[in-house]
């Protein structure tokens, strides 16, 4: 068996897998198009979430609150990926990690704190 060979049997389920992903993910938004119904209206056309018109022009300006729930959010979402692996790591780092997590969270937290008084978490 050759070089060439043996790589491709190693890597044969994963090859096997993004065609079965690849295949699926076909199906399902060819299977939402033809069966999925498609009657738009004003109400669902209307701004929900963002605060203004989904359907207008690019290079409008809107307000400088969107970018700070959005810089908010990845903040505390980091926050929550790094005390996953904390979590599990907890009984082999002892407590040295502990308290250096809980540094951490002090730090968020105040930073928190901080947003809420001056009002960046206010919406008006």
């Amino acid at each position: 068996m050759t070089d060439i060979e043996r790589f491709a049997l190693d890597y044969l389920p994963v090859i096997i897998f993004l065609g079965f992903a690849a295949i699926l993910s076909i199906l399902f938004v060819v299977g939402a198009a033809v069966l999925g119904p498609a009657n738009p209206d004003p109400e669902k056309n209307s701004a929900y979430e963002c605060g203004f018109p989904a359907f207008d022009d690019a290079r409008m300006k809107f307000d400088v609150r969107f970018y700070l729930v959005a810089i908010l959010f990845i903040i505390f979402d980091l926050e929550v990926a790094f005390l996953f692996p904390w979590a599990v790591s907890l009984g082999e780092i002892g407590v040295f990690g502990f308290w250096s997590m809980m540094a951490f969270l002090f730090v968020l937290t105040v930073g928190f704190v901080y947003e809420w008084r001056r009002g960046a978490l206010d919406w008006e």
